[in-house]
Formats: structure tokens, sequence, C-alpha cells
């Protein structure tokens, strides 16, 4: 090995420059996150970002977006249309530079824009550098231009094809097989991206058209009352506590005196246990928060503690209220813009504008205080829930304390059904959550020892989109895998602690086995976030079918799979025996190692966590008590599911 290395040579000539748009496709993580699903509807919002960038900016009030037969993607408004006119600088038409040269746009402090999303100038080239071929038509001037691209390059020139009185721009683009995984669009992805951007830029309308076979649909998101009518989406499964939802928004310059800042917020407390804080920076969904979102929760949590004290619900000696307690069943959306925002990282998760603090902490405190001023009795009841919080906050620290306390007088470190694995690494071990004690019990013999935990779990565990956290502690089912992660819960919740980096919930295919990893996943999402964050959960796929003939034995995941290997077969002798599997306790250990448990053979699913708003929406609709959301929720998605026994 070592003789090896000193033969590579290391000089200028291994120094590769990667010119125009070969970076992208050489590395397309880099600029679109991944190249799976994720990745590929991401080249839809960076085109639709920058017709949203024309609305903010007051020229576009129309959003077309059409997923065409052949899966290419047609997005068209009726903005300025791009710029088509000569570079000054590169000589070549200001379209061929937006779609050709990375880091160009519009968006750098040239005056074009006052806000904007699309901030890097890489939308727009990197989406045309992983595409195998993209079509530009630009209404402008009284004339339609025209120019087609591929791979990154401009394959024709610049053209006119006929006159218009409109504006606007349509950019047509399939994407390259080559880099993408597979190229299939999903309209729920988009619908939810849209009608987002739609919440967040009242007045703007976005259509969403499906031309392809068996999938045709049409959705079109207008909403004249923005982020007000996203709380009251976000809420439509859950019970407000007060009827009317509190808005508010203010303007300022910021500290050079030349750019603005503009804050929007949109607030409504209901009867759940859970908050949800949405938080954006000119359309950018920021996920790790920022300042803005520091400036409101301050604000939040001293507003209500000012009126809670000169009302008299706050006595002199009693503590105050915390932040958690404010928040406790809270959904709010916070929406700022300015010119010149700084993001922390390429995701743009994070806004790190210190002054946008001040802002909208000031902001926020204003209104809000003058809000409950106003509406003593809505006051009265916001007031009522965060003091409800409170104790219930006391009562579930003093629950944990003695949970703690009884396992070391115990001497219990991990609970008694869980079978542990030798392995002390986390990376190398895992947890299976089995449903029962027949298919625990065949888990438990099937397994390997030293990487594979078993922990079965007895029924259906605690609806914890219902519970308060003490009661959740008191469940031992809960309590159990608490204690067998070993890394707390909730506000306490320390990943770096976690004794598996796999955590595979492993239930039947049938109506109970999925209700059963709907509540697990509601209790991961709700109280253990990180988990599904940080990739840790996984879901087991046993097999449908087992198909013998003769000495041959075949396991099947799928009635697809099954009708294959039934095909490969009909020319071998002998009777076909099927087997079709209700649950795991039909297998013995011996065949739940080789199609659920086995490294080599197994199918894992891995739980990912795409969209902070879409989960909560569906974790509500799901687990809440409204029957109405749930019902509508199975008709939409009955037609997709697959492979469950009913």
């Amino acid at each position: 090995m070592a003789a090896n290395t000193k033969q590579q040579k290391y000089d200028a000539e291994q120094i590769q420059v990667l010119e125009g748009l070969e970076p992208v496709r050489k590395r397309p993580g880099m600029y679109i996150g991944s190249t799976g699903e994720k990745g590929l509807h991401h080249l839809v919002y960076e085109i639709v970002d920058n017709s949203i960038d024309e609305a903010l900016a007051g020229f576009c009030n129309n959003i077309n977006v059409t997923i065409q037969k052949d899966d290419s993607i047609v997005v068209e408004d009726d903005g300025r249309g791009m710029p088509v006119d000569m570079h000054p600088k590169l000589k070549i038409s200001a379209l061929e530079v937006i779609h050709t040269v990375l880091h160009a746009g519009g968006k750098f402090g040239g005056g074009g824009y006052k806000v904007s999303g699309g901030l890097h100038g890489v939308g727009a080239s990197v989406v045309n550098a992983l595409s195998t071929k993209m079509e530009v038509e630009i209404k402008r001037n009284g004339k339609i231009y025209y120019q087609e691209y591929s791979k990154g390059k401009a394959v024709t020139r610049l053209t006119e094809k006929g006159t218009s009185k409109k504006t606007g721009s349509r950019t047509a683009f399939w994407p390259d097989p080559d880099i993408f995984e597979e190229i299939d669009f999903d309209f729920a992805t988009l619908e939810y991206r849209l009608r987002e951007m739609a919440f967040l830029n009242k007045g703007v309308s976005i259509t969403l058209k499906d031309e392809r076979e068996g999938l045709k649909r049409k959705e079109v998101f207008f909403y004249e009352g923005g982020i007000k009518e996203f709380v009251k989406y976000q809420n439509q499964s859950k019970e407000p506590i007060h009827p009317e939802v509190i808005y508010f928004e203010a303007k300022a310059k910021d500290k050079t005196g030349k750019g603005d800042m503009e804050v929007e917020v949109a607030m409504q407390y209901t009867d759940r246990y859970n908050e949800v804080i949405l938080s954006y920076a000119n359309n950018i969904n920021t996920t790790d928060g920022g300042f803005h979102l520091i400036g409101y929760k301050t604000a939040l949590t001293r507003a209500f503690n000012d009126y809670a004290r000169k009302n008299k619900f706050l006595k002199e000696n009693d503590q105050p209220l915390t932040g958690e307690d404010v928040r406790e069943g809270l959904t709010s959306i916070i929406s700022v813009k300015l010119t010149s925002p700084q993001f922390e990282g390429q995701t743009k998760a994070k806004l790190g504008n210190s002054e946008m603090r001040g802002f909208v902490e000031t902001a926020t405190n204003e209104n809000l205080t003058a809000f409950l001023q106003e509406n003593p009795n809505q006051a009265k009841i916001i007031i009522a829930k965060c003091l409800q919080a409170a104790r219930a906050r006391e009562a579930a620290r003093k629950a944990r304390e003695i949970t703690r306390k009884n396992s070391i007088l115990d001497g219990l470190a991990l609970p008694g059904k869980l079978a542990d694995c030798s392995e002390k690494d986390p990376a190398f071990s895992e947890i299976f959550l089995v449903e029962g004690d027949s298919a625990g019990g065949s888990a438990k013999q099937g397994r390997d020892r030293k990487r594979q935990a078993v922990l079965p779990l007895r029924g259906k565990i605690l609806n914890v989109e219902k519970a308060r956290l003490e009661k959740i502690l008191n469940s031992d089912e809960i309590k159990n895998m608490i204690t067998a992660f070993g890394c707390s819960i909730g506000q306490e919740f320390d990943v770096q602690k976690l004794r598996y980096h796999k955590i595979i919930i492993m239930t039947d295919a049938d109506v109970d086995g999925a209700h059963i990893r709907t509540l697990l996943l509601t209790f991961f999402y709700r109280y253990m976030t990180p988990l599904i964050e940080g990739g840790y959960v996984y879901a087991a796929q046993p097999p449908l079918f087992r198909i013998k003939k003769g000495k041959d034995t075949y396991y099947t995941y799928s009635e697809r799979e099954q009708m294959k290997v039934l095909a490969s077969l009909t020319d071998k002798p002998g009777k076909v025996d099927i087997q079709r599997y209700k649950g795991l306790g039909e297998m013995d250990f011996q065949q739940l190692w080789e199609t659920t448990m086995d490294y080599k053979k197994r199918t894992l699913i891995q739980i990912t966590l795409e969209d902070t708003a879409a989960a909560d929406a569906i974790f509500t609709t799901l687990m809440g008590d409204k029957v109405p959301p749930r019902k509508k929720f199975i008709e939409d998605n009955a037609k997709y599911v697959q492979n469950l026994d009913i």
C-alpha cells in the first residue's frame, strides 16, 4: 500500500479546473441537496422562486406550473420577462448569462430587486446544468424571444419568434436521467410547496397542473389573507381556543438606512400541547431559525408575563411563565422580508442578520401587548392555557424525577423486556421495536446478538397527540423505549446519548400494524424529533408471500414481485405452494432472520422529515380528535396504498 502511495503523482497536472457549469454536473448535491427525489423537486422550486421574486417586486400576479406527459416541467409567469439585451461585460445576451453562468443574477445589489429569495444566482443556471434540454421563452418589449439550452450550455442563439403585447417568462426543462436516480415528480410534494408560497405571498395566484396519463389534476392556490389563512390551514384539524387569528405587520429601515425590513406575524392558540412555529425570510423556510425567531420568542414570553402580572393572573411570588409555557398549543407563522439577508450556510436554513432580533422583538411586544389589552376575553383564555401548561410542566418534572429515582433504586438500567445487544458502539447497534410478544420471541431467537437488540411492544402505545407529558411518562411501553434509547425526551433529549443508530419499527403488514407504526412515529416526531431529523428511524419491510416449488423457496415483498417470480417458475416441474403472511408471528425465527433482519437481504425504509409544516399537518390530521379531516385524508390517499392486508 505504501509503495503505491509513493508512485502517485501530485503536481500541477493533477489540479483540475472545472469550467462553466461543469462543477454543478460533477457535484450536483452541493447545489440542490441530493440527486434523489428531494433534489429533483428542488429544480422546480429554483425556477418558481425566480417568478416569486418578480411577484415580490410587484410585477407578477400569476404563476403556472405544469408537469407534462413526458415528466418535463413548465413554469410560466406574467412578470416583466427576463432581460434579453446584451450584457456589457460578457458580450452575450443577459438571458444567456442567467442560464449559463454560475453566480449571475439580478439579486446581488444591482437594483433589480429590493427583496429576493434567490440570492446566490445559481437557480436557472443549475437547472440548465442538470437538464438534458431547457427551453426559455420571453415576452418583453412587444416581442417573443426564444433560446434553447442543454446540460449547462446554449445550443441555439437568442432568436425572435413573434410579437406579443404581454410580458413574462416561460421555462420548460427535462431533468437529466444520468444525474437523477429517478425522474418521477410527485404532485403532492409540489402541491405543498406551492401552496406555502401562495400563503406567503398574498394576492399571487399559483396554478399546479398534472398532464400525465392517469394522474390528470389541477389545483389553484390563491389567498388574499396570506399567512392568516396559513395559520387557519395548519389548524384545520385542531380546535382553536380563541376565534380570531392574531395578526400584525411592521416596517423599518435597516442599520444602513438604505435597506427595508418587514415582518408579518399570524398566530392562534389551539387545545393541543405542541407548538408549531414556522419562520420564513424572503419566502425561504428558515428551519433552523435565526435572529428573527429569537426576537419573536423573547417578545412572546415577555408580553404574556407582563400582562399576567399587571392583571393579577400571576401573583407576586409566583414563578414567571417560561417560553415553553407560552408556546404550548401555539400555531404561528413569522415571515420577514429584508433587502440584504445573511443566511448561515448554503441551505439558507438560518437567518444571521442580528438587527432583525431587535426589530422583530419590538414589533411583536408592542402589537401583542395592544391585542391583549384590547381583547381581554381572548387574553384571559390564552393566559389560562399558559398557566395550565406551567402546572403540567411542573408535574412532568416531578414525574421525571420519580422515574429517575426509581430506576436508580431498583437497579434497572434497562427494561426487563429488552433483549440487548453486546455491541457498545451505537454506530454498529440497532434496536427492533416489534409488535407483540410472539413476534418479539421469534426476533430474539433469530437476531444477531452482537449487533441487534429487540424490544417487544405489547398492544398499541399511547396516542401522544392527545396527551400531556406527565401522562406519557406513566405509560410503561413509552418508558421502556425512553430507557432503552438512553437519550431522554422532549426538551432534555440528547441525541449524543443514543444507544442505537438504527431504530427499526417492525410491525405486521395490516391495518393494526400500520396504526402502531403511526403511533410510534407520532411519539418520535413530537418528543424525539432529532431521531427522525438525523435519519435514525426505519421501518422494516417483512415479506408478503412465500413461494415454494420443489426444494426452492422464494420470498416476495409486493404483488408485482410475486407475479415476476411466478412467471419465472412456469417452466420448472412441480407444484407451486404459496403462503400469504398475515403477520410476523406466522414466521419462525429462521424465516424472520432470512427475510426481515439479515443485513444482506432485508429491505429497510428510512423515515425522513422533509417539511416540518407538512409533517405537523399530517400527524394532527391522523391522530387528532377531528374526524372529517381524517376521513378526507384517507379518501384522498387510499389509491396510493400498496400491499396492505385488510
